[in-house]
């Protein structure tokens, strides 16, 4: 498709089809806009960014082959100034984090309607970082909290799959009293007191979900 300079022009990374096809319908009710690609994995995001250079990513969380989390990072590694909007249906404050981590520009839930998407899209191509009330609270929170490191979360994951303390240990190359003060650790950053407590915390802020 050939690229009209005075739009904004826009790639769609959705693994469902419809979802493709409705975002595109409903942004042609714009004439500022311009779809130019749409990918189906987060591998193809890379290549067709590429090839079309667009001035917005409207990205999916969950795709195959590269989330979105993993999409964003290779992209603005290879584009340092891509400008990706994560658009999704999961509003946790873990993925709302690991999102503007990785370095998106915006977040947005798939249940937005049309002038605030077109908003959104305006905000990022102007250089700004963008997100509902709703997110921003989401934002502000998850920034109080202590940060799990990434052997904490191989003890949590393993711990949800109900391995003991001397299973964990072994696994992981550690003693078990290590393994209990892995868990200690991993308690304080939860603000919980007991195994089941710590997974359903986990859970609920997307932590082990998105690993």
């Amino acid at each position: 498709m050939k690229a009209d300079p005075s739009r904004i022009r826009l790639l769609i990374a959705d693994d469902h089809y419809i979802v493709i096809m409705g975002l595109t319908a409903l942004l042609k009710l714009r004439k500022e806009f311009q779809v130019v690609a749409s990918a189906r994995d987060g591998k193809a995001v890379l290549e067709l960014y590429r090839e079309h250079h667009p001035d917005v990513v409207l990205m999916d969380l969950q795709m195959p082959k590269l989330d979105g989390i993993g999409a964003v990072k290779e992209l603005l590694a290879e584009f340092p100034d891509a400008r990706v909007i994560i658009l999704t249906s999961f509003g946790r404050e873990e993925d709302v984090h690991l999102a503007f981590k990785a370095g998106a520009c915006g977040y947005l839930l798939k249940e937005a309607e049309l002038p605030v998407l077109a908003e959104a899209i305006h905000a990022v191509h102007r250089g700004e970082r963008w997100m509902p009330a709703n997110v921003a609270h989401l934002v502000a929170e998850r920034a109080k909290l202590p940060e799990l490191s990434r052997r904490e979360v191989e003890v949590l994951e393993l711990v949800a799959k109900g391995l003991r303390n001397k299973e964990i240990a072994d696994l992981l190359g550690f003693s078990e009293d290590g393994a209990k003060q892995h868990l200690r650790r991993i308690y304080g950053k939860l603000g919980v007191t007991a195994r089941v407590e710590a997974i359903a915390e986990a859970q609920r802020r997307g932590i082990l979900d998105r690993r």
